[in-house]
């Protein structure tokens, strides 16, 4: 099978580009041929911004490009990560006129909100949930801006109106069964929604759970950012005697944590620095207060046997088991977590079988052959698709 994968690359690195990257690699291991067509959003720097605009509705860059690569590589299907601004809408149509099939990764709810996360002023909002995003628009939803907003739910209400999302898509691919749900209630058509987590190939076999290192305290990964319940996480560890927190990241509320005691932040790492944390720490914190739709660093702990301490919000709530694979506490609730840090503290023994129940977790459902098998299953599904 001849793949070509399409992705609009972030200017601040994210799961998504991981998560795209590691599919090329998969796919390519498994002997197919791999084309790859990638715009990246530092090429938004110096575009007007009508320009931008009007190629967030309709590239006709994206279709140009996409007719002559199609016609002269001729793959059997299209892969979509992220068309967010520069690739566009028009994408599908591209592929649709050359009889290609299309599948779709939903990696975030830009689809439904223009925000994208179902996030608002710090709390969870589906108001544009199942209608026409006016309301994004109105309370500035994207960066602060009405313009830009209004640009986004202009995007997602014409496309809406031409059929695109629900003609031109053969199959999309929910990251979980909370994830499908919220397509479904947006309006995407149920049979064409498949469910396929992310996968990771940390695997240099089974860890170590009962080693000593393993009491060396806390960890947290990922962006500093609000969303990610960074006051959470600094309200909790405040009401700590002595947190041992260990922070793997950098983001705009890095000042958050900076200077409590017993926090340790270590900046930006590497993979291969990432997964020695992790083999040395006694859980993952996530205290996210968005809708993670995922949530990659959790798959990223189970491989290494880390039990999760996590929101019980969103697809956190799917991913980890209260009691077997970690720890959930009511998100936003810095007391909670608390007490569920303390918990952990006072139960090595506890987090040592979770540790073990979470690195099975990982071999049952996380593996890449596991993933493999399930992302040609949605292939063949989209390949034998004749309703687009």
């Amino acid at each position: 099978m001849r793949v070509l994968i399409a992705h609009n690359a972030y200017q601040q690195r994210g799961g998504e580009d991981t998560v795209a990257e590691s599919e090329v690699e998969l796919l390519r291991h498994y002997g197919h041929e791999v084309e790859t067509y990638t715009r990246h959003n530092d090429e938004i720097v110096g575009i007007a911004p009508h320009v931008l605009a009007r190629q967030t509705f309709w590239s006709g860059r994206t279709t140009a490009e996409v007719d002559r690569l199609i016609r002269a590589w001729r793959p059997d299907i299209l892969h979509v990560h992220n068309t967010f601004p520069l690739i566009s809408p028009s994408l599908y149509w591209a592929a649709a006129r050359a009889g290609v099939p299309v599948v779709q990764t939903l990696h975030n709810f830009r689809l439904l909100c223009p925000q994208a996360m179902f996030l608002r002023d710090g709390r969870n909002c589906e108001d544009c949930l199942g209608h026409l995003p006016w309301r994004g628009v109105a309370r500035r939803c994207y960066r602060g801006s009405a313009a830009q907003s209004g640009v986004l739910a202009g995007m997602l209400s014409v496309h809406r109106a031409l059929g695109t999302y629900a003609r031109k898509v053969n199959r999309y691919i929910a990251l979980n069964g909370f994830c499908r749900d919220k397509f479904v209630q947006g309006g995407l058509p149920a049979g064409k929604i498949a469910v396929k987590p992310n996968f990771v190939a940390w695997d240099a076999g089974r860890p170590d759970q009962a080693s000593p290192g393993r009491d060396n305290g806390f960890l947290f990964v990922g962006r500093l950012s609000a969303e990610k319940g960074v006051d959470t996480l600094a309200r909790a560890c405040s009401g700590l005697n002595s947190s041992a927190l260990r922070v793997a990241g950098t983001g705009p509320e890095t000042e958050r944590l900076s200077g409590l005691s017993g926090v340790t932040l270590l900046g930006a790492l590497s993979h291969e620095e990432v997964r020695a944390e992790m083999g040395n720490a006694l859980a993952l914190v996530m205290p996210s207060i968005w809708y993670e739709t995922f949530g990659l660093v959790v798959i990223e702990a189970y491989s290494c046997g880390l039990p999760v301490i996590a929101s019980r919000l969103g697809a956190l709530a799917e991913l980890v088991r209260d009691g077997e694979t970690g720890l959930l506490f009511e998100p936003g609730n810095a007391r909670d977590l608390a007490e569920k840090m303390r918990w952990a503290r006072a139960n090595p023994e506890a987090m040592t079988a979770m540790g073990r129940a979470a690195r099975a977790e990982y071999e049952a459902k996380y593996t890449p052959e596991i993933n493999y098998r399930q992302l040609m299953a949605i292939y063949e599904a989209a390949l034998g698709d004749e309703s687009a």
